[in-house]
């Protein structure tokens, strides 16, 4: 409990410096475990209680996935919901696996490694949209509709990698069952949710603790993992009152996720030795595939490769599902090289969000620049 307390009063103050400098918390707080943890200090160590309470932060993560799938909104935007994702999906995943494959991974890890390289930071693109002042922007609502996208594709494959030895198609039935029996009940007990969302006690807050807990201990009878338990949750709660759900587990999550976070730092040994070659082509392939995919969605998508570094810069960050996938799959090595990418992708891509306009004009201009003055012909 001690670390815990360690971890959480360092990270305290590490989100404080990160808002001054408006820059993600998450690297710092990857950055705080590695430095208490067995890379570092050695002042903090992963027990039982941790690994509860970083659970708990992975859950509400997936949870909180779950409320923002809200099918009517992607079937009335699907065509551009599937032209910008099939292009991000294609271009991110194919380069992170072949850059994986041939750095030495597995084709195991290579997978781990492409899925956590294509899937870009949720949390930090719609912060950096808002904060920087950007939902205007033509090119901020295809950036919401790659990460609706992603999220759809990151469910996709949480549920193919944890079926394991089952057989998938029995295993795929048993979701839909479960999301079917969800979203019934969410459906015809849509009035008690709300009357009970709508009280100003405890009681709002108690009930989707325990709503989410519950479902997530109830997975292990089923066979399914509590990953797609509580996404399936959230996806039936997101039929109700999201916004409120949201409201009422966000405390959780913040908290818990914060913890997830340090402990995945902490985790990390370097004793091993960490080849930084493997780590440093990652991280730079990171922000080049993130721009091609960028540019050739601005171009299909709005006719402009300008467009497409606006939507690069608030997409290079990688962040909590790139975290979540080497938590639940990877190895110490693919854990590592993740960790950097995170860290190195999410502090760029902050600045590269914040400025994205600014390079826009200096490219614009620069290319105005570089073009031969227009000549007059007077016919003399």
């Amino acid at each position: 409990m001690e670390g815990i307390v360690l971890a959480l009063f360092l990270c305290l103050i590490l989100a404080l410096i990160s808002k001054y400098l408006s820059v993600p918390a998450i690297p710092f707080y990857i950055l705080a475990g590695i430095l208490l943890g067995k890379a570092g200090l050695g002042l903090v160590t992963s027990d039982e209680i941790s690994h509860f309470f970083s659970q708990m932060g992975l859950i509400f993560l997936l949870f909180f996935m779950g409320l923002g799938l809200k099918t009517e909104r992607i079937v009335a935007n699907r065509s551009a919901v599937f032209t910008s994702g099939i292009i991000d999906l294609n271009v991110n995943m194919i380069i992170g696996f072949v850059a994986a494959y041939i750095l030495g991974f597995s084709i195991n890890e290579s997978v781990i490694v492409a899925s956590a390289f294509y899937i870009s930071s949720t949390a930090m693109a719609i912060t950096s949209l808002v904060e920087n002042r950007k939902l205007m922007l033509r090119e901020a609502e295809t950036v919401v509709w790659l990460m609706v996208f992603e999220d759809l594709i990151l469910i996709i494959f949480l549920a193919l990698i944890s079926a394991g030895n089952q057989n998938l198609i029995i295993f795929l039935l048993k979701i839909l069952g479960v999301l079917a029996v969800l979203y019934a009940l969410a459906l015809y007990g849509k009035e008690f949710l709300i009357s009970i969302l709508d009280r100003e006690d405890e009681l709002p807050i108690l009930f989707t603790f325990a709503a989410v807990l519950t479902t997530a201990s109830f997975s292990m009878y089923l066979g399914i993992p509590e990953t797609m338990m509580v996404i399936a949750l959230g996806v039936a709660f997101a039929t109700t009152d999201p916004d409120a759900f949201e409201q009422h587990a966000r405390p959780f999550k913040d908290v818990f996720l914060v913890v997830f976070f340090v402990f995945f730092g902490v985790t990390i040994d370097f004793s091993g030795g960490v080849n930084w070659y493997m780590i440093t082509v990652i991280c730079l392939l990171a922000i080049v595939s993130k721009l091609i995919s960028g540019v050739i969605t601005g171009l299909l998508m709005h006719g402009s490769a300008l467009s497409g570094l606006e939507i690069w810069g608030n997409t290079i960050a990688r962040g909590e599902f790139s975290i979540a996938i080497a938590v639940l799959y990877g190895s110490p090595l693919v854990g590592t090289t993740i960790a950097a990418m995170v860290v190195v992708t999410s502090i760029i891509g902050s600045f590269t969000a914040k400025y994205s306009s600014t390079i826009r004009r200096g490219i614009l201009n620069l290319g105005r620049k570089k073009s031969p003055p227009h000549r007059v012909h007077t016919g003399r």
